[in-house]
């Protein structure tokens, strides 16, 4: 077993000194577990819209491109944790899970905490997925 860290290109480098994906291969495959996940622009600053949906979407895009950089993709996915800054924003949120997950959605935990790091965000998401080895 070996694990690798990563900062890929085509998705915002980390705020602050962590990697946005350690990967653990594990001889056929290989875990890919993403550290948590704001919306952000291209440049990396807190996505000034506070549209839930809007975030979401967001946060699910950088999500895809980094899982892309190992060869992995939302179908991967084996568990979902996401933190909301407002549990009424659920029901926005969980419109954009349903349409990107439509059949056998991954293992998820929804929580409420009273702030993220940046004020801007109103939700975090962190991701486990799975990945052959190539």
């Amino acid at each position: 077993m070996r694990t690798t860290f990563d900062n890929p290109a085509g998705a915002p480098g980390p705020f602050a000194n962590y990697s946005q994906v350690a990967r653990v291969d594990l001889g056929s495959g290989a875990l890919l577990v993403l550290s948590g996940q704001i919306a952000v622009t291209e440049d990396g600053q807190p996505l000034p819209s506070q549209d839930m949906r809007v975030q979401a979407e967001n946060v699910f895009a950088t999500i895809t491109a980094l899982l892309a950089a190992h060869g992995a993709t939302l179908a991967d996915i084996v568990n979902i944790r996401s933190y909301l800054t407002d549990m009424d924003d659920l029901p926005a949120y969980g419109a954009v899970r349903r349409r990107l997950f439509p059949t056998e959605p991954p293992t998820s935990t929804t929580v409420q905490v009273s702030r993220l790091f940046r004020p801007e965000a109103l939700l975090e998401v962190d991701v486990i997925a799975t990945v052959r080895s190539t």
